[in-house]
């Protein structure tokens, strides 16, 4: 089924955002585990893996429409140094993931592709879920202070 070119276009250039996200929430996971923080860790991990489940979505539409997913490309990976400022460079990667979607659902749905629009709607709220947990986390650094939370993120390995 031969896709818009324009509706292609969309779907390429978030699959470029889904992949730089994967990248940066994993290499803040592989940060955030070898400093300790093992609970962050590992909700970090999850984050990266939700953005690969989005980037294969992508991925299987943009080859369902004849395109060719493009897998050469990443946006700036932005790497926190300390744990707000990984806070803070997560949340800016949402911020221009909300926007890119906002912006290909109101093409798609002009274009009369429905079903690019519903995946990028289902790709949006996730997007909503992982900004308003960043949000929280923000909030709740700045009422602890970083040592602070941090002190909860550690969990004993087992023996």
């Amino acid at each position: 089924m031969q896709g818009d070119p324009e509706v292609l276009e969309f779907l390429n250039e978030q699959l470029t955002g889904e992949l730089t996200a994967i990248n940066q929430y994993w290499l803040h996971y592989r940060i955030q585990d070898n400093k300790g923080w093992t609970k962050l860790a590992k909700y970090t991990r999850s984050e990266s893996i939700d953005e690969m489940k989005h980037a294969d979505k992508i991925t299987e539409r943009i080859l369902m429409l004849d395109g060719l997913p493009n897998y050469q490309r990443l946006f700036h990976v932005r790497v926190g140094q300390t744990l707000t400022e990984m806070f803070q460079a997560d949340r800016q990667v949402e911020v221009e993931a909300i926007d890119r979607l906002k912006r290909g659902i109101e093409v798609m749905r002009a274009k009369g592709d429905i079903t690019s629009a519903n995946i990028f709607e289902d790709i949006l709220e996730d997007e909503e879920h992982h900004i308003d947990y960043l949000d929280t986390q923000l909030e709740l650094v700045e009422q602890l202070g970083e040592a602070l939370y941090i002190a909860q993120q550690i969990e004993q390995p087992d023996s």
